[in-house]
């Protein structure tokens, strides 16, 4: 088997509302026009997608004080400030990388963690 490309990650979301507001307005993912046969949204970035799924709950246990060794999203930002900014003007907690390198972690309205890095 040979893996050659990352298509998309299914995220699982209480309040699909809520959800669409961080990822398509504070995240400023693109969202795509799908017909689903369940409850939830499609966002793309460049050729890789995320799926929000609604479900009665999300699994968000994180065990490990630094967000960034619980499972995770990763995205790349131009501009790490404007990020930053961005997430604390919404009220959205962050936590600065443990590593030392640009990058920072914070967490969907479900507590699903996201890191952002200026690469």
């Amino acid at each position: 088997m040979q893996i050659n490309h990352c298509l998309h990650t299914a995220i699982l979301v209480t309040d699909l509302e809520r959800s669409e507001h961080f990822y398509g307005k504070v995240l400023g993912l693109s969202k795509i026009d799908r017909t689903l046969k369940y409850s939830g949204a499609w966002y793309e970035v460049g050729t890789y997608q995320i799926h929000l799924i609604v479900a009665p709950s999300a699994p968000t246990e994180n065990p490990n004080e630094k967000w960034g060794r619980n499972p995770h999203v990763a995205f790349s930002v131009t501009d790490l400030d404007a990020a930053k900014e961005e997430l604390l003007n919404h009220n959205y907690a962050i936590q600065s990388s443990a590593s030392g390198r640009a990058a920072l972690f914070t967490q969907d309205p479900d507590g699903n963690i996201i890191e952002l890095s200026q690469m």
